[in-house]
């Protein structure tokens, strides 16, 4: 599975894929917003303020209306750039010139280090990916239980679950057991 800054943050709204309805805000728990934050290098108090919190389930909540809209071959709206802007207002850079093995690069590292800034970065890295070409390969799990925002890195671009061995086999397994069941009611 490829994991971004972006589509982690959005799979923070876990949905159990095997069925049970149940499902889990991580948002909420000081664990994963601590391995969120140390898996990509950003920095936010932990455990995020309520207010915190409920900003940041909202910038999810549109993130994916959008992510959505793009996962069925939309395009984005004038609405969805003035939120992504809006959010990329919010965050605050310095860009500097740094040596590390293979040379030299210009990285932007950020002066905040507050859950608005996260959001910024996370705003940041989706951006990228739709000017880089690849909001056509941005997919959401086809298991209704699952929903699961994924990167389609296949070459002829038909990946439809996020995990073929879990959600694939999963709903194959559905698919046969509905056929059979419609072929016992015609019997």
């Amino acid at each position: 599975m490829n994991h971004s800054l972006w589509s982690d943050f959005l799979n923070s709204q876990w949905h159990d894929w095997r069925g049970s309805g149940r499902s889990e805000d991580r948002l909420l728990l000081p664990t994963w917003q601590t391995r969120y934050l140390d898996t990509y290098g950003l920095s936010a108090p932990i455990p995020a303020h309520e207010e915190d919190i409920l900003m940041l389930q909202h910038f999810r909540t549109q993130l994916h209306h959008i992510t959505l809209r793009l996962s069925q071959g939309g395009s984005m709206t004038e609405e969805n750039l003035d939120l992504l802007n809006k959010v990329l207002a919010q965050g605050d850079n310095t860009r500097r010139l740094l040596r590390d093995a293979d040379g030299l690069r210009l990285a932007s590292l950020p002066n905040r280090s507050d859950w608005q800034q996260v959001m910024a970065e996370i705003a940041t890295d989706f951006a990228r990916n739709i000017i880089e070409g690849a909001s056509d390969r941005i997919r959401i799990c086809d298991n209704p239980d699952c929903l699961w925002v994924f990167y389609d890195d296949t070459r002829n671009r038909t990946k439809r679950y996020c995990d073929d061995k879990m959600c694939g086999n999963l709903m194959k397994v559905r698919r046969f057991r509905a056929k059979k069941k419609v072929e016992q009611a015609r019997d």
